[in-house]
């Protein structure tokens, strides 16, 4: 089936379907759900809500409303439930969206997120595709949680750490977008399950350009680094690795900073490029927030790899 108002579906891997209403409106619709990364059901359904109404922030909307999304066993405590509730509640009030109902189903794993619904001018939509040789590549949250994650299952984890950690996943990418919805970007995604690497693949393949980034201003969690040296290391991210080899050349970068860059993010930050002449002045702004953003390199004309990492 086509329909003419479908400016936005599934042919370029985008992060949310976009229909258009009127010359003016357009509606954002996006679903994500997945089992709890934490034993704190009420800061897991912050972080949930938080993932799931990235993908609004993503293609430049405002989140208007939110249905819960909800598997849990009979059997559990429902005070559980509970909780899970009310921190993906208080997330959907700063997101200034609505939460207007839901769908529960029994389930033997607990999974919870949201299906939400937003609004865009379709003239102002950001893309995950149309990136331009000689912008700036510009990220808005550290690399590293899924790491963090597997590694917290393991062992206790300095205290420090998990502050840092659950600040990155609980904290909406609303605060950033407000920011560079002012500027010209000409593509932007959030990073999520495909890790940094598989989610900047799909920007440059999807406007045939190559990227080029500096291993060193990638930003991630220190202690990520460590614990990908004593691999604590997720299946997705081999997933990843696996289908980018052939597609990027990460040959000088060492294995632990590979591994966070294959980390599939829970929460992750947006990724979006914009033209050099307002890298600065949007860097200024951005760095006023709590989480800082990095410049990580620069887009060029395609040369035989999507991603060239030096």
């Amino acid at each position: 089936m086509e329909d003419k108002n479908l400016i936005v579906g599934f042919e370029k891997s985008d992060d949310a379907a976009i229909y258009q209403l009127t010359d003016d409106i357009a509606l954002i619709q996006t679903l994500d759900f997945f089992t709890p990364m934490i034993d704190n059901p009420y800061l897991f359904g912050q972080i949930a809500a938080a993932n799931s109404l990235s993908d609004v922030y993503a293609m430049g909307g405002e989140p208007k409303t939110a249905m819960n999304i909800v598997c849990f066993p009979e059997k559990e405590n429902l005070e559980i439930l509970g909780e899970i509730l009310r921190g993906g509640a208080e997330k959907i009030m700063e997101s200034g969206a609505v939460l207007s109902g839901g769908h529960s189903i029994h389930d033997p794993a607990i999974k919870y997120g949201l299906s939400v619904t937003g609004i865009v001018n379709p003239k102002k939509i950001f893309k995950n595709y149309g990136s331009q040789a000689g912008d700036i590549l510009i990220i808005t949250k550290p690399l590293g949680t899924g790491i963090i994650s597997t590694a917290s299952k393991v062992e206790t984890i300095a205290e420090d750490v998990k502050n840092e950690w659950i600040k990155l996943m609980t904290t909406l990418n609303k605060y950033s977008a407000e920011i560079i919805k002012e500027y010209p970007v000409s593509a932007c995604t959030d990073i999520t399950g495909f890790g940094f690497l598989g989610h900047a693949y799909e920007m440059a393949s999807a406007s045939e350009k190559t990227f080029v980034l500096e291993q060193e201003l990638i930003p991630y969690i220190n202690a990520s680094k460590e614990f990908a040296k004593e691999f604590y290391i997720t299946s997705m991210g081999q997933k990843n690795r696996n289908y980018l080899t052939d597609k990027i050349d990460i040959s000088s970068v060492p294995f632990c900073l590979q591994e966070i860059m294959f980390d599939p993010q829970t929460s992750g930050g947006l990724l979006f490029s914009i033209p050099g002449k307002y890298s600065s002045e949007v860097m200024k702004k951005l760095n006023d927030l709590d989480i800082k953003s990095s410049i990580i390199g620069t887009v060029e004309e395609f040369n035989k790899k999507s991603i060239i990492v030096r």
